[in-house]
């Protein structure tokens, strides 16, 4: 199985929040790892957020960037470029998204049109997965159960 992951799905590898274990579990299950490139300065924000919100210890944010530094070296990343703007045309036709949600459902559709494997979309964003479910992917968690 391929596992697409956006930003908020990537962050529970990192943090415990609701549904960590199960992105975890995933994760260690995917044959591929898959992301945008832009996810890599959302997840690296957001690790610097939650050093700031939550008063967490400089070495443990040292070594959670770390962890995530190592991890984004065996993901599929896919680029940003002329190529992904036609899809990011069609998504944001379609759907009310934010610009990185639309570059992240436009590069899980790219990835999901060329590869035959089972793929899973990850994402924790309701009006996203709703996106994706519309666009034929299979997502987790289920809309249903999307915070």
């Amino acid at each position: 199985m391929i596992l697409y992951l956006d930003t908020s799905a990537l962050v529970k590898r990192y943090f415990y929040e609701p549904y960590s274990d199960d992105v975890i579990s995933r994760w260690k299950s995917a044959t591929q790892i898959v992301t945008s490139f832009v996810a890599y300065a959302e997840t690296m924000a957001s690790i610097y957020r939650k050093k700031r919100e939550s008063a967490l210890a400089d070495t443990l944010i040292r070594k959670i960037a770390d962890s995530f530094h190592h991890d984004w070296e065996s993901f599929i990343r896919v680029e940003v470029n002329d190529k992904l703007n036609g899809y990011i045309d069609r998504v944001v036709e379609k759907y009310p998204l934010r610009g990185f949600d639309a570059i992240h459902l436009a590069s899980a559709i790219v990835i999901h049109e060329r590869l035959s494997e089972d793929f899973v979309f990850a994402c924790f964003e309701k009006r996203l997965t709703g996106a994706a479910q519309l666009e034929g992917l299979e997502t987790f968690p289920p809309e249903d159960e999307t915070i």
